[in-house]
């Protein structure tokens, strides 16, 4: 039960794969007690394999009657082992473990212990098998045979030996009969010869302890050695003239015979069931007799005995696992009842069943280059996760204008809940998904509304229940450990960096036979489109598990296997589409790229353009620069870039948008509208650059649910009340006419264009062109944006002048009577213009044939100059350039000087009027420049008027004037430093004791003397007046500002210790004015001498008894 739920739960997860290691263990001492240290070493353990550096010890106990196992109490989790597990790294390629039974498992009369290692987290099988090991002195270890069953020859001789650590008596039995006795030995050996299936069973007793073990000897059957017959192929061959008859072909070099099991014979082993062997091909073969046609017969083949293993070229499997339990009957109904008692997937062979009747069989594919893919995941599209629902949905996908639909895999893979790339058989389809007949019907419905289908391949890898991988394994034929040295299909080490599962070697010419093999199954019996292959990069022989460097440089062994697996289809199908996710270096793709394109062919190269269009999303411009979208750019000499914005293994930008999206003032990416929006404008940019496109499933719609979100390849919530979403589905809409322009308008395929996309501003522009194009065609587009968080000002650039037309607003006119003139554009805001209208959208622009903006209806004046301005009748209206009149001010150089000034000048020659009101009223006639002088600060207005014509302009302008010199100044605690705060010009000229010097700066310490400080400060202004004060600085006491400013006047103490002081002032009389005691508050005191008027007094400080006289002013 245990690993049907681990299967259920997490098999689902394409980072989740077999990773159990065989390792050797060694105990020392051999023997012991449970209360005796013991030392156990591990070695042959590869750490890289599992992208670990730590290894771990997972332990169990168990009692002496071998029942009531308990875990070691510091295992820890099995996602988080207890540190002190850690295993010793010996730096010889071994690791060790100290414990003492008891002590480490917290219990006594243990009888056996039971040990794996594992990484620190052991998800994704990333462990060694089980090693359990008696504890007691007496231990006896089997040396040979190793395995648990030996096959031999009738007649051959099985050698039996044997160890133990204390004097003992071995006993052997053969079918429970005593062969050997030997006594008070420690090693035994014996031969015996085979000629019958015996089971043995060797007992070996010391004092009254006795431990056996148990293995057997199959005698090999006899093998009929035939030819097979011709044009057989691997997997079922269904005799067309004959339905109760079909013949099984199993490719299996090194194995010795091959039994088939099935409901046919019981599922018993049956020397009738037994294959011939043709050895000059490694070929095993049996023809079936008296099957019923129509009927699910099941089987698997038995090899030598002890592997069950289903068809390796089944086209349809039963899962044994259980997770066929877990399938409605809806999408798959009278799914076959696994048998009982049965294990490992099971083979479904049918026969005469009826062939499909295709609907649309001269389907014609579109274009390479027009090609706009919508990247699809059954399982999260819809509800019910079929071939049937996706039908269904067909309205909303050819409605959105796609031209093809890409299908994650489809072929069966581990478990149901899944993205389907961990692929368990190549050519059977996952019934998760519905029967082959749903999926027929619906590349038939596809193909009928002008889509093509493409499915994504994974032949990189495969999981461990690929029959080719436990046929030769280190975990005897189960889904763990490696593959062993003979395996003709898989490497026992990845030969590259990006390995997950069991790693193919392409090299091996049984795998291209079974690539090639499986490959065309797929396009001759459901008439895909294209392929979409998985992580090319893994197909390489050359490089390891860590070096990434090799793996992403050019191999070219990949180059070419991958050019002979295309040279395959495309013998199946002559324009079959053939992508690969490769994103690697130019010098290896566009070998691809060009690869047989004289023929019309070469292979479309996954393009990321993720980062740069979400950056542009986001507000974040200097990041960007999505110019890789286009195959230019990427070094293509054609359009072999399929490029995309979003796929299953990115983030969504929408996510992002609102996570981390940029803000200005009130306009906030973060806002779920604006987000919305400007993925229209990424479209913009996106659909509209030439080359082929891939979406992934409902970014039209902006979906924003993370890629993390219940795990990275966990099931997605399926958002469909998002297209009822009016800002949604305005993306989706605008998508739908992006598509349709870049499908259906020539110039969208065109190979002149110019990219302007890497402005940090976030302004972006496209220029397209069709140099040759009819008077009919569209010659020249431009497309402009906003992708920054301000409104930005652009110079599109236009191709030329006249009039243009924006597609989007139904082709609304844009006169264009200078290229280089600015287009204003709101954050996020985009604009495509073409030279003509499209005739994909309305043309609701009125007839104008003049293009003045008044119907012909209407206009009394049909043939006025393009770009004139005109009246409500059509007829020119009088005027003048925007930027015909420059107005230049000139301030007052000081307050109330009158000496303002308002300069005008005219670009053309006209007899001008400019009438001036507001603080003074004149007029002027000129006729290219005026000037009016002597003007007091205020606001004025300007009108401009031209003799002869009704044409006025008006013009609100200031006269300004200089600020006053503000100055005013603090002290520092200890009363040794002013500051001034200045105010009032850009220049300041500050005199402290007859020492000058000038400042820029609005902030400046001067240091005092202990003394009397007088500060000057004037400007270069001598009508902002002079600033003046005196400091007197005192051993005891310092006195600011002086003269006094806003009737306040300071005294600070210096530190004197007072709580109080006496203060009196006398005016220059000798009336005193003033007496007054003040607490003292931080070494200093406050004055307050509003009430004194002003002039010159004499004040009086009482300190401590001590009287200090000083002459302020105010």
């Amino acid at each position: 039960m245990k690993k049907l739920l681990l299967l259920f739960f997490l098999f689902f997860s394409v980072l989740i794969f077999s990773q159990v290691q065989n390792v050797t263990y060694t105990i020392s001492p051999t023997a012991f007690v449970e209360d005796e240290e013991i030392r156990i070493t591990v070695s042959n353990l590869n750490l890289t394999t599992w992208g670990e550096t730590d290894a771990y010890i997972w332990a169990w106990s168990l009692d002496t009657d071998g029942g009531s196992t308990i875990d070691s109490p510091t295992n820890g989790s099995w996602v988080n082992s207890d540190e002190s597990q850690k295993l010793i790294d010996n730096g010889n390629g071994t690791y060790s473990f100290v414990l003492t039974p008891t002590t480490f498992f917290n219990r006594t009369n243990i009888g056996k212990i039971g040990i794996l290692v594992k990484a620190k987290n052991g998800d994704g099988d990333k462990k060694t098998q089980d090693f359990i090991f008696d504890v007691g002195t007496f231990q006896f270890t089997l040396s040979t045979p190793t395995e648990t069953t030996t096959i031999v020859n009738s007649g051959d001789n099985v050698s039996v030996e044997a160890t133990s650590s204390l004097m003992a008596t071995f006993v052997l039995k053969a079918n429970g009969v005593i062969v050997d006795t030997k006594a008070e030995i420690t090693d035994y050996s014996y031969s015996y010869m085979v000629s019958a299936n015996t089971n043995f069973i060797l007992e070996v007793t010391s004092d009254t302890e006795t431990k056996s073990a148990s293995f057997s000897a199959i005698v090999s059957p006899t093998v009929e050695e035939l030819p097979m017959p011709a044009n057989l192929v691997d997997g079922i061959n269904l005799n067309p003239n004959d339905p109760t008859k079909a013949t099984l072909v199993l490719y299996a070099p090194g194995k010795e015979f091959v039994h088939l099991i099935g409901d046919f014979n019981d599922w018993q082993i049956s020397n009738e069931y037994l294959l011939k062997k043709d050895s000059s091909k490694d070929r095993f073969w049996i023809e079936l007799n008296n099957l019923t046609p129509q009927a699910n017969h099941l089987y698997q083949y038995l090899v030598e005995f002890n592997l069950n293993i289903a068809d390796p070229y089944s086209t349809l499997v039963l899962d044994g696992y259980g997770n066929d339990a877990f399938i409605d009957e809806v999408t798959y109904p009278n799914i076959p009842d696994y048998p009982v008692g049965q294990s490992d997937a099971i083979t479904v062979l049918r026969t005469g069943d009826p062939e499909y009747n295709w609907q649309n069989t001269n389907f014609v594919k579109p274009k390479k280059d027009d090609l706009v893919i919508y990247e699809l995941l059954v399982r999260d599209f819809d509800e019910l996760h079929s071939f049937d629902a996706v039908k269904n949905r067909l309205d909303y996908l050819q409605d959105l204008g796609v031209n093809a639909i890409e299908l994650m895999p489809i072929n069966e893979y581990d478990g149901n809940e899944s993205w389907g790339y961990n692929p368990a058989f190549h050519m059977a389809l996952d019934k998760y998904y519905g029967t082959k007949d749903a999926l027929k019907a619906l590349i038939d419905e596809c193909h009928a509304r002008g889509i093509a289908v493409i499915i994504d391949v994974v032949y990189n890898h495969a999981s461990g229940q690929h029959p080719y991988y436990r046929m030769w394994n280190t975990d005897n034929g189960g889904s763990g450990g490696q593959a062993a040295a003979d395996n003709p299909f898989f490497n026992q080490e990845a030969k590259h960096s990006y390995s997950v599962f069991n790693d193919f070697n392409h090299q091996s010419q049984a795998t291209k036979d079974y690539v090639n093999r499986t490959a065309t199954y797929w396009i001759e019996e459901f008439k895909i489109d294209g392929m979409r292959w998985d992580l090319t990069k893994g197909f390489t022989q050359n490089c390891t598990p860590s070096d990434e460097n090799c793996t992403n440089m050019t191999q070219q062994d990949r180059v070419s296997v991958l050019q002979e697996y295309a040279d395959t289809q495309w013998a199946s199908d002559d324009d079959f589409y053939i992508i690969f996710e490769h994103l690697g270096a130019i010098e290896e793709e566009e070998q691809w790229a060009d690869y047989r394109m004289d023929e019309g062919k070469g292979i479309l190269l996954w393009n990321k353009q993720t980062e740069a269009y979400n950056e542009a999303t986001l507000g974040f411009n200097s990041t960007s620069n999505f110019s890789g979208v286009s195959y230019n750019e990427k070094g293509f000499k054609q359009p072999s870039a399929l490029s995309f914005m979003e796929s299953h293994d990115e983030e969504r930008l929408m996510f992002k948008n609102l996570e981390f999206g940029n803000s200005d003032g009130t306009y906030n990416v973060k806002d779920i509208p604006t987000a919305l929006n400007r993925m229209q404008t990424a479209g913009a940019f996106f659909f509209t650059v030439p080359g082929p496109k891939m979406i992934w499933q409902f970014g039209e719609l902006g979906y924003d649910v993370s890629i993390d979100d219940n795990g990275r390849v966990g099931n997605k919530p399926i958002r469909w009340e998002y297209f009822a979403d009016e800002n949604r589905k305005a993306v989706y809409e605008t998508w739908a006419k992006l598509i349709d322009l870049k499908i259906n308008e020539p110039i969208f395929e065109t190979t002149d264009f110019e990219l302007d996309f890497a402005n940090p501003s976030g302004l972006k522009k496209l220029h397209l062109s069709i140099v040759g194009a009819t008077a009919e065609e569209i010659k020249y587009v431009t497309i402009i944006g906003n992708f920054g968080v301000t409104t930005q000002s652009i110079i599109p650039e236009f191709q030329e002048t006249g009039i243009w037309y924006e597609f989007l607003k139904e082709n609304l006119k844009y006169v264009v009577t200078d290229t280089q003139a600015t287009i204003t554009l709101a954050p996020g805001e985009y604009r495509i213009f073409g030279d003509k209208p499209t005739a994909l959208f309305p043309n609701n622009n009125l007839p104008d044939q003049d293009h003045d903006g008044v119907q012909d209806a209407d206009d009394n004046c049909p043939d006025t100059p393009l770009g004139s301005t005109v009246n409500v009748n059509g007829c020119l209206v009088f005027t003048v350039p925007s930027n015909n009149f420059q107005i230049k001010l000139s301030d007052e150089t000081c307050s109330s000087s009158n000496n303002g000034s308002i300069a005008i000048t005219a670009l053309e020659d006209y007899e001008y009027t400019a009438t001036l009101s507001g603080g003074a009223t004149s007029s002027q006639a000129f006729r290219t420049s005026t000037l009016f002088t002597d003007l007091s600060a205020g606001n004025y207005t300007i009108c401009l008027s031209i003799e002869g014509e009704n044409y006025s302009q008006c013009y609100d302008v200031v006269i300004g004037e200089p600020d006053a010199l503000t100055v005013s100044s603090k002290m520092n605690a200890k009363g040794t430093t002013a500051t001034l705060s200045l105010k009032g010009a850009d220049t300041f000229y500050i005199t402290v004791n007859k020492k000058t010097f000038t400042t820029n700066s609005n902030e400046v310490a001067i240091n005092l003397e202990a003394s009397e400080n007088v500060i000057h400060v004037r400007t270069d202004k001598d009508c902002q007046g002079v600033y003046e004060e005196t400091i007197l600085l005192h051993t005891s006491l310092t006195i600011y500002p002086n003269p006094v400013v806003d009737d306040v006047l300071h005294v600070h103490l210096n530190n004197k210790n007072a709580k109080e002081v006496t203060i009196t002032v006398y005016s220059s009389n000798g009336i005193q004015v003033l007496n007054t005691s003040y607490p003292v508050i931080n070494s200093a005191v406050e004055l307050n001498v509003s009430r004194l008027s002003k002039g010159i007094f004499f004040m009086q400080v009482n300190l401590n008894n001590e009287v200090l006289n000083y002459k302020i002013i105010k």
